[in-house]
Protein backbone atom coordinates (compact mmCIF):
# COMPACT_ATOMS: atom_id res chain seq x y z
CA UNK A 1 0.00 0.00 0.00
CA UNK A 2 1.23 3.43 -0.97
CA UNK A 3 2.08 5.85 2.26
CA UNK A 4 -0.43 8.64 2.66
CA UNK A 5 0.71 9.32 6.14
CA UNK A 6 3.09 12.18 5.90
CA UNK A 7 5.15 14.03 9.28
CA UNK A 8 2.98 17.02 8.02
CA UNK A 9 -0.21 15.01 8.82
CA UNK A 10 1.39 13.22 12.11
CA UNK A 11 1.98 17.29 13.03
CA UNK A 12 -0.96 18.70 12.00
CA UNK A 13 -3.23 15.96 13.55
CA UNK A 14 -0.65 16.02 17.33
CA UNK A 15 -1.70 19.89 17.04
CA UNK A 16 -5.65 19.36 16.56
CA UNK A 17 -5.54 16.86 19.50
CA UNK A 18 -3.32 18.94 21.69
CA UNK A 19 -0.65 16.23 21.70
CA UNK A 20 2.94 16.40 22.15
CA UNK A 21 4.39 13.66 20.63
CA UNK A 22 7.79 12.73 21.16
CA UNK A 23 9.82 10.99 18.04
CA UNK A 24 9.20 7.35 18.75
CA UNK A 25 5.43 8.22 19.55
CA UNK A 26 5.19 9.93 16.15
CA UNK A 27 6.80 6.74 14.41
CA UNK A 28 4.22 4.86 16.33
CA UNK A 29 1.48 6.79 15.67
CA UNK A 30 1.97 6.81 11.75
CA UNK A 31 2.78 3.43 11.89
CA UNK A 32 -0.91 2.81 13.39
CA UNK A 33 -2.64 5.36 10.93
CA UNK A 34 -1.53 3.78 7.98
CA UNK A 35 -2.27 0.73 9.44
CA UNK A 36 -5.86 2.06 9.30
CA UNK A 37 -5.81 3.47 6.17
CA UNK A 38 -4.48 -0.15 4.67
CA UNK A 39 -7.42 -1.55 5.96
CA UNK A 40 -10.53 0.79 4.93
CA UNK A 41 -8.39 0.23 1.57
CA UNK A 42 -8.64 -3.18 2.34
CA UNK A 43 -12.71 -3.16 3.22
CA UNK A 44 -12.90 -1.09 -0.03
CA UNK A 45 -12.02 -4.06 -1.91
CA UNK A 46 -15.31 -6.12 -0.92
CA UNK A 47 -17.89 -6.44 -3.41
CA UNK A 48 -20.77 -4.93 -1.48
CA UNK A 49 -22.87 -4.09 -4.98
CA UNK A 50 -25.95 -6.53 -3.80
CA UNK A 51 -25.96 -5.66 0.16
CA UNK A 52 -28.85 -3.16 0.97
CA UNK A 53 -27.46 -0.05 3.06
CA UNK A 54 -28.69 -0.20 6.27
CA UNK A 55 -28.56 2.44 9.52
CA UNK A 56 -28.58 0.13 12.37
CA UNK A 57 -27.10 -3.53 12.99
CA UNK A 58 -30.42 -4.28 14.54
CA UNK A 59 -34.01 -4.04 12.91
CA UNK A 60 -35.84 -1.26 14.63
CA UNK A 61 -39.56 -1.71 15.21
CA UNK A 62 -41.84 0.73 16.92
CA UNK A 63 -41.86 -0.77 20.81
CA UNK A 64 -44.48 1.93 21.69
CA UNK A 65 -48.14 1.20 22.56
CA UNK A 66 -51.01 2.72 22.08
CA UNK A 67 -52.07 5.30 24.24
CA UNK A 68 -55.12 3.84 25.56
CA UNK A 69 -57.14 4.74 28.75
CA UNK A 70 -57.30 1.37 30.77
CA UNK A 71 -58.24 2.78 34.94
CA UNK A 72 -60.99 4.89 33.56
CA UNK A 73 -61.95 7.78 36.08
CA UNK A 74 -61.92 6.53 39.18
CA UNK A 75 -61.98 9.72 41.57
CA UNK A 76 -62.56 8.12 44.76
CA UNK A 77 -60.53 5.65 45.36
CA UNK A 78 -57.79 7.70 43.78
CA UNK A 79 -58.22 10.48 46.42
CA UNK A 80 -58.59 8.01 49.13
CA UNK A 81 -55.31 8.37 49.96
CA UNK A 82 -54.78 11.92 49.39
CA UNK A 83 -53.44 13.97 52.59
CA UNK A 84 -56.35 17.02 51.74
CA UNK A 85 -58.75 17.49 49.50
CA UNK A 86 -61.17 19.54 48.40
CA UNK A 87 -64.35 19.81 46.21
CA UNK A 88 -63.14 16.28 44.87
CA UNK A 89 -59.65 17.33 43.65
CA UNK A 90 -56.36 16.95 45.86
CA UNK A 91 -55.33 19.96 48.10
CA UNK A 92 -51.70 21.20 47.78
CA UNK A 93 -50.04 24.23 49.71
CA UNK A 94 -49.89 27.27 47.87
CA UNK A 95 -46.74 27.59 45.63
CA UNK A 96 -47.35 30.62 43.99
CA UNK A 97 -47.32 33.99 46.30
Amino acid sequence: MSEKITDETIDYVSILAKLKLNDAERSQAKEDMQRMLDYIDKLNELDTKDVEPMSHIFPIDNVFREDVVVNGDDRESMLANAPEKKEGQFKVPKTVE
